[in-house]
């Protein structure tokens, strides 16, 4: 079983419009509601690849309840999610159907306490003995300290189960130094991390602060790894046209789901670009065209070395 962690879960709410124009009153042509944030994107792609997975954060309130409603709808994924007080936030998005851009509005989060923190802690340390690697994922609610990820890690290492790391920010610079095995910024998060806007000296440098592998996410051009075996590049063979909400979560399920099947490393980024590059064509985070991604896996070209260390 595979766990993900959402510590900021958000009920995702898409508004598809003709066309977005500010200062002005719109008819809005179809509404979606479904659980979100990063960690629960990842677990509906790796669920759809045929993996167990628990997740877990937390929810609260109204929207709460509506998470939970939509996880227990959801085919290979158990709900863990610890009680707050506060409501779970939603996030926005409103799609304008004649461009393809999407304009997103995302709320921060509930207050969450020193108490509700403490039970999620011990929840999370009493999933991970049944688990075989871990993701944590996305932003931190308000009254987690900023240090919350470089804890979680920590314990994922002590209980000796993989971790992958993905965030950013200053959590992202806290949990880097608890020694996850994988993160996964992309380039903007990496560049504000190490001060390098070069990828490969970013990779090098990230890892020297602490990560075991870097995963680097360089957009339409896909990923840069750097990882102890060796380093690679891994390319769509061509530009995707679509939404991008969520194809980073879909990377992060590739990788997971390659590091549980001991994947050697260009099968892993291969899996994680072509799931990626599918989400793109996809019409909602945490979906992927099928199709397209099994078109897409044999033709991703994987470049670079094995190291002699």
């Amino acid at each position: 079983m595979i766990l993900t962690v959402t510590l900021n879960t958000a009920l995702d709410i898409t508004y598809r419009v003709p066309s977005l124009r500010p200062h002005t009153s719109h008819r809005v042509s179809q509404v979606s509601e479904r659980p979100g944030g990063k960690g629960i994107n990842v677990a509906r792609v790796l669920a759809a690849l045929g993996h167990e997975v628990t997740v877990t954060g937390f929810a609260g309130g109204a929207t709460g309840r509506e998470v939970h409603a939509g996880l227990a709808a959801e085919p290979g994924l158990t709900d863990a999610l610890v009680p707050v007080a506060g409501a779970t936030r939603r996030t926005v998005a409103v799609a304008d159907e004649h461009t393809g851009d999407t304009t997103q509005l995302n709320e921060p989060g509930p207050l969450v306490s020193a108490a509700e923190w403490a039970a999620f802690q011990d929840a999370y340390e009493g999933l991970l003995p049944s688990v075989s690697a871990v993701a944590l994922c996305g932003s931190l609610p308000p009254g987690l300290p900023v240090g919350a990820y470089a804890g979680l890690v920590r314990a994922a290492r002590a209980a000796r189960v993989p971790v992958l790391l993905d965030t950013s920010g200053e959590a992202l610079r806290r949990g880097l130094a608890a020694r996850p095995d994988v993160i996964k910024p992309n380039a903007d998060e990496l560049a504000e991390l190490t001060g390098s806007h070069e990828p490969l000296r970013a990779t090098q440098d990230a890892r020297r602060r602490g990560a075991h592998t870097v995963i680097a996410s360089l957009g339409a051009k896909g990923l840069l790894a750097h990882t102890p075996e060796g380093m690679w590049r891994a390319a769509p063979p061509a530009r995707v046209q679509g939404n991008p909400t969520g194809a980073g979560d879909s990377a992060v399920a590739g990788l997971l789901s390659g590091l549980v099947e001991n994947l050697p490393w260009p099968d892993r980024l291969a899996r994680a670009v072509a799931l990626s590059a599918a989400t793109v064509l996809a019409p909602a985070a945490g979906e992927f065209d099928r199709t397209a991604y099994e078109k897409l896996l044999g033709r991703v070209e994987v470049t670079g070395e094995v190291s002699a260390a």
